[in-house]
Order: C-alpha cells, then structure tokens, then sequence
C-alpha cells in the first residue's frame, strides 16, 4: 500500500513540475460496427463502438466524433435527437454524452455511470416532447432535455424481478416497457411510476411470442410488439399473434410508419402492408436497428457501417476513412512519417494498415492478393523504408508498399513449428550495423531461433548457445544493440526469460558464438517479458509484467574473453510493480511506457516520471496501453489500445544534423505571466541558446532538451520578464564551431 501510495505522490510531483506541451490530439477508430442510427435534417447520424459519425445526404462527406473531439462514452450504443436539435448518445459504461452541431460543444451526464448500478449499458434513447427516456441495463430513467436533470427512474414493474433489463420505453399516453422478462404497462391513471403496482405486466404466459421484448410500437389501432421469436399484437386486453411468418424469429426492430410496418428480422428488412409482408433487402451484414426517412428512406446500423437504402440506388454502406480493425498489436512509423500496424493472430487479423497523418490505407487478402494470410502479427520499418510484415503461420511480408514478396518454409530455409513445420510464425526483425536483415522464429522446429539476410540475399540460420539445443517455444521482442547483439525473450516454461547472442560476425563459424540467459535470478523484476527496446545510448529495455529492467555495459559482450560478461543491469524505480506492454523511445531518449493503467513518460535514464496518461485524464480510448510508435521527425506520438488509436504532438522531434534554418514562432512573441512560451525549431542536437538584445547585451542562456526544438518564457537570466523590444538569439552547437542567428520582436504586457 506504501508502495502505491508513494508512487501515486510521485505521477502528482511529476505531472506538476513537467510542462505540458502536448497538443493536437486525434483519434482513430474502425467505425463500422454501428450500433444505432438516426436521420435528422440531411444527415444521418451513427453511434459505434468507436465514437460517432455523421453523414451529409448532400455532399456525401463525413463527420467524426471521438474522445478527441469532447464525446466521453467510447462503446456507443444509442443515439436520439431532442427537439432543439441535439444528439444524445448512450454507451456501455452508462456514460450519456450530448452534442450540439451548431456550435460544436458537448455535454456530458455522469449519473448512471457514477452510479452503484453493476450493469450499467444504455440500450435505447428516445424522445418525447422535452423528455430523454433511457432504456438501461437495470431500468428506465427519465430526464429533462433542457436541464440535464433525471427527475424519475424506474427499476421495478409488478412482479418482474427487479432491475431486469430494459432493451425499450416509450411513451404513446401510457409508458410501455419491453424487458428481457416481458412487456409492462402503465396503468391508466397510475402516477407513481416507482411503485411495483402501477404496472401491468405480460410475458408468454399472456400470450407473447417470447419473455424477451425488444421493440413495441403503435400500429393503426393496436400495438405491435417484436420479442426474439416473433410478432404479436396488443388490443388493449390481450395478446395475439401477428404475421405468422415471424414465429420463432428474432425481430430486431420495428417501426411504424401510417399503414405500413417495416421490420428487421434476421439480417432482412420487410414491410408490410395490407396484410402481408414484402422482403425489400436481406444484408450480407448483421443488421441491428433501423432509422425511417420519408424523403432519403432507410438507414440501418449494420456491422460494415450504415446501410442506405432506397427506391432510386443500389443499397450501400457507408462508414468513414479508418483503419479497418480497433486492433493494433504492433505499430511502427516508416521514415516518410506513415504509420504501419499489425492486426491479430490465431484468425483474428484483418491484414495491415498504413496512416499518412490523413488517410487510412488497410490491406487484406481480399485487395491485395499477394499476401499470404490476413494473421498479420509485427511489422518492422528498416531505416531505407522497406517494411517486413511477420505473419502468425504463413512466414514474412516485404514490402515498399507496392510491391510484396514473401518468405516462408519454402524459399527462407526457415521451419516452423515443431508439430507443423510449413506453419512459420515470425515475430521479430532487426537491422544489425552491416544492414543485415535478422528475423525472429516464434519456434523453429530445426530450433534455429535467429535467421539472418544479407543485403545480397544470402540466408544464414542461427542455434542460440544459451537455449542448450532445448526445442523452446513462443519467442517475442527482438531488438539489436549498437555492439549487434541480438536481444529477444522467450516464454517457454521450460526455460522463459531473456537471450541475448552474438554471433561476432563470423556467419559460418559458431566457434565464437556469444550468448547468455538471463532471469529473474538474476535480478530481472520477472521472467514475463512483454517488450525489449534498445536505447540511443546502447542500453537494453526490458519491458515485464513486474516493472522495468534496464541493462548497460553491453560492449563486455563481445570485448569479453568469456561468454560471461559482466552487465550491469538496474531496475527503474519510477516503474517498479508497473504490467509493462511496449517501450518507445523518443528523440530525447525519454522513454513512452506503455501499461495496463495508461501511457508514462520517463525521462532518458527512468529516474525522473515526467507525465502519465490515461482515459480519464486524456483522450486515449483505454487504460490498457498495447503499443507505441513515434514520428520522430514530427515529434507525434501513437499510441494503440484495444478500443482504437490515439496520436498526440509533443515538442520531441528529431534534431537537425546541421544548421540549416531557425524557425521561431510565434514571432511577434506576446509575452504575459511567463506561461506562454516561445518556440525555437531546427537546432542540431544539444543547441546552447542566447538571447541578447539589439546592441549585444546578453539576456538569456540555455541548452535545448536535445531535440530540433527549444523552448524560451521571456524571462532574463534573473528570472524577470523582459521588456518590449527586437532581441537576438543564438544557437551554438555543442563543440562550439557552427552558430545560427534569428530574431523575435517582443511586446511586454
């Protein structure tokens, strides 16, 4: 507990004393599980379980709501529109968020999610006059649309048990509720709607289809109601049943509109008329709710975005640009600053996806048929921009983009699993100093672990000394040191923890092999290693369920007459008792953790927890962090959860190699209480700043963090604001030879 505590004071000190400059924060999800949908003007709107979207009727063009934008329920689940044009969205965790689309602003109700309630899902909004009705997981609440305010909730109907599920309320004079254990009625003149005996309950006893109601409507002089086996009709007294066709099918929807009925049954939408019931379209995708337009037709929330249907097109679907899964097992970011990410195993893959910082390119088997699977597990960005994208059974992809070419069991001399050896799982890539591509086997029958590719396309396979000729499985999170020594662990019970080898450059000799293990007896926080990551100064990060190992001295590897060299190996008490996933490093060499309880910073050595960030405190979709890639000439971070992608701009970017140019914004620079700060961009690494005034006098001195850009308050030397004029600055390199000049006009309020 004093351990928690302790570390709770120092994310509070931290989170203090560093200065925020994060900004531009965006958010990326795979909207096309649609939940529910509703036309309003010219637009449909959609709530996902990735945020929302709207689509324009008259340009065609989307709109996106996310986290980022100020929506704080992420799994939509419900959608409405009150009469002053608001949207309401319900979601998962009870959280009901409300939009204004004409000035962009949003509204949040914490109630049901705050509240003791165990489920707390949204299963319906609807509107009545200036009444929200909530249809949840445990009853049916009441708000006012203009105050925000709850001033009813119902959690007992007569005899049914209470809070059961509530799937639909409405109101036509009396409140009519379908729950997962019947329907219940208002009685007339009944006011005290919290009371069990102003409800009339029916179930199959009475007559339904089915205990599980899910939709009830006012047709012509009667009410319909859809359960999870059929139609039946409500004449005010009894129960009866409707369309026969129906029996023992689930309706999912229903809505009435003058003499006709449309319904949603099993993926297939009907309307019916005059006594029968007319197929209009069966979807090849699931379909859940619908949404009725006179003017534009049908909407429907279907599991590839919204169906559009009509009498004058082709059914369509629509969803806005995304990638194509919220999966993002392992990311990277190309030279050219676009993104790359995996997208599962074991079936679960969708094939890959590519971000530029506008569109989303995802490739499958489906439009790129010169993949072999869409089990896409790791990709890997080398420094000229080929991509190698490993694959869970079907060997490796490599890659400019257009061009593929794979490497599998017949053409690699690579095996595969013992009990399959064509089935090839490779989760691992590395480029050593002489450009050589190294691959990671997850396990290799031939227990030939490391595989190497020359840049003239020789292949050479590599018996790891420190596994002693032990068929060991399930080997992850290869990474290579400035000495080339090649680090990775792996999970096997029979020997689980860290690897590392050398193989001294001689391919063909494994005389001078050097390898060692590496465990928790000897001082790693744990043997389950989530991620290994080399730093800009050589170090070996090894990321585990018990915090973080950090390993120096690697030179000893190879400069040791033995294959027992001393490393120095530390543990970073910032970290201790953190379920480490990934690693990045940035520009600064400042580490970005990512765990189960968020996103931390630490600064190059881990003494020092500079920021943390999770979904309450940020637009990051979830607590559990799964990987992180960076942009190191942009300075944006990505960061891959399993709800979606986050991206973030910090002021940690690559620095230049020379002087070319300083930038320096904003330029006149306002300078106020010391709060606003005055950037300095295109300084080589490890600038020394000066800030002098017009006929030389010195003002300021400081070094840049380390990356192309620096950062300057206004003040003097001394602490005190300056004043109003035109001041120099300065950038020196570290050694002193080369300088850059630029000038800023300064207004002192």
């Amino acid at each position: 507990m004093r351990d928690k505590i302790f570390f709770l004071l120092v994310i509070l000190y931290s989170l203090s004393s560093f200065p925020q400059q994060i900004t531009n924060w965006k958010n990326y999800t795979d909207m096309k599980r649609v939940s529910d949908v509703n036309f309003y003007d010219n637009t449909i709107w959609a709530a996902t379980d990735g945020g929302a979207f709207k689509f324009s009727l008259q340009d065609n063009s989307f709109s996106v709501l996310s986290k980022a934008d100020g929506l704080q329920g992420i799994s939509l689940t419900s959608i409405t529109l009150d009469n002053m044009g608001n949207v309401w969205f319900g979601s998962t965790n009870g959280v009901i968020d409300i939009h204004n689309p004409e000035d962009e602003s949003f509204s949040v109700i914490l109630d049901i999610a705050n509240s003791n309630q165990v489920n707390k899902r949204i299963n319906d909004l609807s509107t009545i006059s200036d009444t929200i009705i909530v249809s949840s997981d445990f009853g049916v609440s009441l708000i006012d649309a203009n105050s925000f305010l709850f001033f009813d909730t119902f959690f007992k109907f007569g005899e049914f048990t209470t809070n059961t599920r509530v799937n639909y309320a409405f109101k036509f004079n009396l409140f009519y509720v379908c729950t997962d254990e019947g329907i219940a009625i208002q009685k007339p003149g009944a006011t005290n709607l919290s009371a069990p005996e102003s409800w009339n309950t029916y179930n199959s006893s009475d007559g339904l289809p089915s205990d599980k109601a899910i939709k009830i409507v006012k047709y012509l002089d009667a009410f319909v109601a859809a359960t999870d086996k059929g139609l039946s009709s409500f004449d005010g007294i009894q129960w009866l049943p409707f369309i026969p066709q129906f029996n023992n099918k689930v309706v999912s929807d229903i809505i009435s509109a003058g003499d006709s009925l449309v319904i949603l049954s099993e993926n297939t939408i009907y309307i019916y008329q005059n006594g029968g019931a007319l197929q209009l379209y069966s979807s090849p995708h699931s379909l859940k709710r619908l949404s009725l337009n006179q003017q534009f037709g049908i909407a429907g929330a279907s599991s590839n975005g919204i169906l559009k249907l009509d009498t004058e097109n082709s059914p369509e679907f629509l969803f806005p640009n995304g990638p194509a899964a919220n999966q993002f097992p392992s990311i990277s970011v190309d030279g050219n600053g676009v993104l790359w990410s995996a997208s599962g195993r074991d079936g679960a893959g969708v094939g890959f996806y590519t971000f530029d910082k506008e569109t989303w390119v995802n490739y499958d088997v489906e439009n790129t048929p010169q993949l072999p699977h869409n089990d896409i597990y790791e990709v890997f960005n080398s420094p000229d921009n080929t991509a190698y994208l490993g694959t869970w059974g079907f060997g490796f992809v490599r890659t400019d983009g257009n061009l593929f070419e794979t490497f599998n069991t017949s053409n690699s001399g690579m095996q595969g699993i013992p009990n399959n050896p064509n089935f090839l799982v490779i989760t691992g890539f590395g480029n050593d100093s002489q450009n050589n591509l190294w691959v990671l086997n997850f396990s290799a029958a031939d227990r030939k672990q490391l595989s190497m590719l020359t840049p003239d396309s020789v292949w050479y396979h590599f018996q790891i000394p420190a596994e002693q000729n032990r068929s060991l499985l399930l080997h992850f999170n290869l990474d290579i040191d400035p000495y080339d020594t090649k680090w990775y662990n792996s999970d096997d019970a029979l020997k689980r923890g860290l690897y590392y080898f050398n193989e001294m450059k001689t391919f063909d000799d494994p005389s001078d092999d050097r390898s060692g293990y590496i465990s928790s007896a000897d001082g790693l926080n744990s043997n389950d290693i989530r991620s290994i990551v080399v730093d800009r100064r050589g170090d070996v990060w090894i990321g585990t369920g018990l915090g973080v190992n950090v390993i120096s001295q690697t030179n000893t590897i190879t400069s040791s007459a033995t294959n027992d060299p001393s490393l120095r190996m530390s543990s970073i008490f910032t970290l201790r008792q953190q379920s480490i996933n990934d690693i990045a490093v940035d520009p600064l060499n400042q580490k970005w953790i990512a765990t189960n309880q968020g996103l931390l910073l630490v600064n190059s050595d881990g003494s020092r927890l500079l920021a943390a960030y999770d979904s309450k405190n940020s637009p990051i979709f979830s607590d559990r962090i799964i990987s992180v890639a960076i942009d190191e000439n942009a300075g944006i971070v990505y960061v891959g959860t399993d709800k979606g992608l986050t991206s973030f701009e910090t002021p940690f970017t690559k620095p230049k190699e020379v002087f070319d140019e300083l930038f320096i914004y904003p330029n006149p620079f306002v300078v106020t209480d010391g709060s606003n700060l005055l950037t300095i961009d295109g300084l080589v690494r490890d600038s020394d700043i000066k800030i002098l005034t017009i006929d030389g006098k010195l003002v300021a001195e400081f070094s840049s963090p380390g990356g192309r850009t620096a950062f300057w308050d206004g003040r003097d030397a001394n602490g005190n604001l300056i004043n109003s004029g035109i001041y120099i600055l300065i950038a020196i390199d570290s050694g002193g030879n080369n300088t850059i000049t630029g000038k800023v006009a300064v207004f002192r309020k």
